[in-house]
């Protein structure tokens, strides 16, 4: 790791976990299909990190392949709740330390319950990696462990995109 590396948090939170990624630059991309292409991967394997803002100061982490979008029924059934919203994005900065399109549980500034949909078990992903211009790669599964993640039917398919 080296001084100034934007992804340190990240590296060193998987560190911690005993969670084995790998941390690459990325080029921006200007669709999912794009950027599955230019990582040879299809759009579900690219892994959306949204947070997840319940009641008062509840948020919750949901992990979601590319190529679905949340079911806000589903995970408010999950979670026992009558209203989720995705945050503001300074609000989303505040609750992770990262920005929007680079947000990951690993090195989160506060460790929010994951919540992840059971379509990325059993896959190798990539997700955002805390700075732009960065994924990572990782065993879904042992990143869903890591984290003790509650796994389910949290998404609906988006219209259009193949998976």
């Amino acid at each position: 790791m080296t001084q100034g590396d934007p992804t340190a948090r990240v590296r060193a939170a998987a560190q911690e976990r005993g969670l084995s990624i790998e941390v690459v630059e990325s080029p921006r991309a200007a669709s999912l299909e794009e950027a599955a292409a230019l990582r040879g991967i299809t759009p579900s394997d690219i892994v959306k990190t949204l947070v997840v803002k319940g009641k008062g100061d509840d948020y919750y982490f949901a992990l979601v392949p590319g190529d679905r979008a949340i079911s806000w029924p589903k995970l408010r059934a999950l979670l026992g709740v009558n209203r989720l919203r995705l945050p503001e994005p300074e609000l989303a900065l505040a609750a992770t330390g990262y920005e929007r399109g680079t947000i990951v549980a690993l090195g989160s500034t506060t460790a929010w319950p994951v919540y992840a949909d059971e379509r990325m078990r059993g896959k190798r992903v990539s997700m955002g990696a805390g700075a732009h211009g960065w994924t990572l790669y990782v065993d879904a599964d042992a990143l869903l462990e890591a984290y003790g993640a509650t796994v389910a039917d949290i998404t609906d398919p988006i219209e259009g995109i193949r998976g």
